[in-house]
């Protein structure tokens, strides 16, 4: 089953994308030694804009930029988050004409990188960090409010929810009232329900298979499943044996109203994009 949504549209700076029917595929760029998904560590900055030019000419519509693993690991300071993200956005920005994304939960640091080239705040704390709304308004950027239990680096083994959907669905329309009360435009609130972010994998499961459930809430919702843990446990899988499960959940989510795919392959994710884009086009006709 496919979800015909109404017309919807996503506001990135200066454009305005019909995201209707042809969801948006944005790749990941981890400048992170320790990344969960080894090929997509690129902390060497050669090999970091090899790879952005790969996802670009893969057809890449948004390049999404990390400089701190979501999970446990060694710290990195706000000051080394700078360093390893900032010039990194910069030089993106002067290479290639696509959205930057900025992968972050401090406010500092989405500010350096607003100021840098970015236009996409991804904040997978929940916008935990009190001024980060503001400094995206000031910046007329757009954000990702995600749903986390706890916090980001922080293990969540035993998640309890009584309805991990409804749970979810109600974080993610207060996190979207809050970011309307600082001032983000409208159509610049992107919402992801935070798979494998303090869920357990049946959770994670749940929160796909319900995604049409979450596309009342006024935004386009983001699905973040690329090779995470809830794939590789339903299917018994190491983290690199993950592609075609991965393929599948953008394909499911697609068809359940997911309209940006966050991403490490992007070459394949286009093609199932350009697949689910003419069936809906169709039934849209």
């Amino acid at each position: 089953m496919f979800t015909v949504l109404p017309t919807t549209t996503l506001r990135l700076g200066t454009r305005e994308i019909d995201v209707t029917t042809r969801a948006q595929v944005m790749g990941i760029l981890n400048r992170t030694k320790d990344s969960f998904f080894s090929p997509a560590a690129t902390f060497d900055l050669d090999q970091f804009f090899s790879r952005a030019e790969q996802l670009v000419s893969e057809g890449a519509d948004i390049l999404d930029v990390g400089g701190v693993k979501a999970g446990p690991g060694d710290e990195v300071t706000e000051e080394e988050e700078l360093e390893r993200v900032v010039p990194a956005i910069a030089e993106l920005h002067r290479r290639f004409d696509v959205p930057l994304s900025i992968d972050t939960w401090r406010a500092s640091v989405a500010r350096e990188c607003f100021a840098a080239g970015a236009i996409i705040g991804n904040d997978i704390s929940g916008f935990a960090d009190p001024e980060y709304l503001g400094v995206a308004a000031a910046a007329d950027a757009a954000v990702v409010a995600t749903h986390i239990r706890l916090r980001p680096r922080v293990a969540d083994p035993n998640p309890h929810y009584d309805d991990v959907t409804a749970t979810v669905h109600e974080f993610l329309r207060d996190r979207r009232d809050q970011a309307l009360s600082a001032g983000v435009h409208p159509l610049s609130i992107i919402v992801d329900a935070g798979l494998d972010l303090g869920k357990t994998s049946q959770q994670s499961l749940q929160l796909l298979r319900d995604s049409a459930t979450l596309t009342d809430l006024g935004g386009p919702l983001l699905l973040s499943a690329s090779n995470k843990t809830f794939l590789g446990k339903m299917f018994d899988l190491e983290v690199t044996e993950r592609r075609e499960p991965t393929l599948a959940a953008s394909a499911m989510g697609i068809g359940a109203g997911c309209r940006i795919l966050r991403v490490h392959d992007v070459a394949g994710t286009v093609k199932v994009r350009d697949a689910c884009a003419a069936v809906l086009e169709a039934r849209r006709g």
